[in-house]
């Protein structure tokens, strides 16, 4: 018997009336309110407007989201389109199944959009939202804790997941709660990002490549612990190669882009120089602060001083 374990929660829906409440949607959703709350603070910092990030956001989630279901049954498509599957299956989003690769390559192909619309350099917008995004992560992760999913290999460590459910092939017992583990290296990740930000200025996206390469560190020791059915290359699961590959060309990333673009981008977006609610008003304030030191500079001499010089020229 375990004396000490992690309980997986008995259902992962509640129902209120005929609405369904999914412990995964809501995790997803706390998480994205997460990303987008972070990311316009440190929009503002960097010299933004308020409310910048959400718009961006508005085009960048749903990509996330298709992107993210894409990857995860295209990579695992025998679940969806193999005999004795039903293929409708494939679009049940809160059934869990949202592939990270994914949702980040459509999500950032959204946000370019609109940031695009707005004339913001997509690098900064990146910099600014990476640990935004890892922090989301820590929150998503929690998703599979309702649905009783993407555990790790059996084990009785005193913080082991209990698996109860036997739908899918689950075999209830102890095993590695992955899902935490994660989530917590999603967390270091969040803060790695600020602190290498404060500490370095990063600038030009070398802040949402530190992201996603230290990411990637922790997703490769992560899915090698995980037991649920992937494609193998090599001896390695198909996630393991995607994360070195994408580590690699995230520090290649920082290396090239340290060269040839140092320091930040001086302006992240039109019109805002400052970080003030409007950078027209602080230009207007310039302008008329450079107006008064002129007027001052070209104020007639007084009278009495007009005076005293002609006396004094009369005298001699």
């Amino acid at each position: 018997m375990e004396l000490s374990y992690i309980p997986s929660p008995s259902r992962g829906v509640l129902y209120l009336g005929p609405i369904p409440l999914r412990g995964y949607a809501f995790c997803i959703i706390i998480g994205v309110f997460v990303a987008v709350w972070l990311g316009n603070k440190r929009w503002i910092a960097r010299g933004g407007r308020a409310g910048t990030v959400a718009d961006i956001a508005v085009w960048a989630v749903p990509f996330g989201l298709v992107g993210g279901r894409l990857y995860h049954v295209i990579t695992d498509y025998e679940l969806y389109f193999s005999k004795g599957r039903d293929w409708v299956d494939a679009f049940k989003v809160w059934e869990g199944g949202l592939g990270i690769w994914g949702a980040i390559a459509l999500g950032a192909l959204g946000a370019w959009i609109g940031a695009r619309r707005r004339g913001i350099p997509m690098p900064a917008y990146a910099d600014a939202v990476a640990p935004g995004i890892a922090f989301a992560q820590a929150i998503g992760r929690w998703g599979n804790w309702f649905n009783q999913e993407l555990y790790g290999r059996e084990t009785h460590v005193p913080w082991a997941l209990h698996i109860t459910s036997s739908e899918g092939g689950r075999v209830p017992g102890y095993y590695h709660p992955t899902f935490l583990y994660e989530s917590l290296w999603c967390v270091g990740v969040g803060f790695l990002v600020i602190w290498a930000d404060r500490r370095f200025k990063l600038g030009h996206g070398r802040a949402f490549a530190l992201y996603v390469a230290a990411y990637c560190v922790g997703r490769g020791w992560i899915e090698y612990m995980r037991v649920d059915d992937a494609h193998h290359i090599l001896g390695l699961r198909l996630n393991d190669w995607t994360a070195i590959l994408v580590f690699l060309l995230a520090v290649a990333y920082i290396v090239v882009s340290s060269k040839k673009r140092p320091g930040r981008e001086p302006v992240v977006e039109p019109g805002v120089s400052d970080g003030s609610a409007d950078g027209t008003e602080a230009v207007a304030e310039a302008a008329d602060d450079a107006g008064a030191k002129a007027e001052d500079k070209a104020e007639p001499e007084p009278v009495e001083a007009k005076d005293e010089a002609e006396s004094a020229t009369k005298k001699s």
